[in-house]
């Protein structure tokens, strides 16, 4: 069961955060929340086409209300990953789901990494499922994004050899939604394209349907994996990852 939660303006922007505002853009964007499993979502702009989306969100104008977008975050990601495996890294193959212009992985590569990218968004018409097979995935600041939660779990499932990580970030939004209360939180920012937002709980419950296990290194930073590493417990999030749009 998944009834209304509430109704916000389009341009309702992570940026709100900071105490700027877009003016109100008279269009009604209506969030679900599951009472099962805490899950929210925006029926209404999932069902958009990828000509709707660059139009209306990844437009020119995107890079104003996510700056860190284009370098800072991409760069930082980058350093976290290279960090986490402290020099191993080289050994592994690697790909970045979602990598936008491909700066992470390209600054991977520059460290040796075997590394490369792709973005549905970016890479149209590469089918990402014939990319082969991956020992570590990443996707950072993806899964609010997507229209489709299952298309990307079945992308990262055949990206992600059996013995894989996936390494993700999503801020969770465990205590900051529920029936009755005005959806306020920040992160819930459809003019960022924040459509699909999740609980620690439908996390765990959508990677399981895929035989992974969730665990998180903090409210935004998470691994998947059906075995987990011991290399994961000393893991450290990235300190702007939690303000990223």
């Amino acid at each position: 069961m998944a009834p209304l939660l509430d109704t916000v303006d389009f341009n309702k922007a992570c940026l709100q955060a900071e105490g700027r505002r877009l003016p109100p853009s008279g269009m009604l964007v209506h969030y679900y929340l599951c009472l099962n499993c805490g899950f929210c979502f925006a029926p209404e702009i999932q069902a958009w086409s990828r000509e709707q989306f660059a139009a209306s969100i990844y437009n020119d104008d995107y890079r104003s209300l996510d700056p860190d977008y284009v370098s800072d975050r991409p760069l930082n990601n980058a350093r976290f990953v290279d960090d986490a495996f402290d020099g191993s890294g080289q050994q592994l193959r690697h790909l970045d789901y979602g990598g936008g212009s491909g700066l992470l992985s390209a600054t991977l590569r520059a460290r040796g990494w075997d590394s490369a990218s792709y973005d549905p968004f970016v890479d149209v018409g590469t089918n990402a499922r014939e990319l082969g097979t991956y020992d570590l995935v990443t996707a950072f600041e993806v899964f609010e994004h997507v229209p489709d939660v299952e298309v990307l779990l079945e992308d990262l499932d055949a990206l992600c050899r059996p013995d894989g990580v996936v390494l993700f970030s999503t801020l969770v939004s465990d205590g900051q939604l529920a029936l009755g209360r005005k959806l306020t939180w920040w992160y819930a920012s459809p003019r960022n394209g924040h459509i699909s937002l999740f609980s620690t709980e439908s996390l765990t419950r959508w990677m399981a349907g895929k035989g992974l296990r969730i665990m998180s290194l903090s409210a935004n930073t998470h691994l998947a994996s059906r075995i987990t590493p011991a290399w994961a417990a000393h893991l450290v999030p990235p300190a702007s990852s939690a303000t990223a749009a």
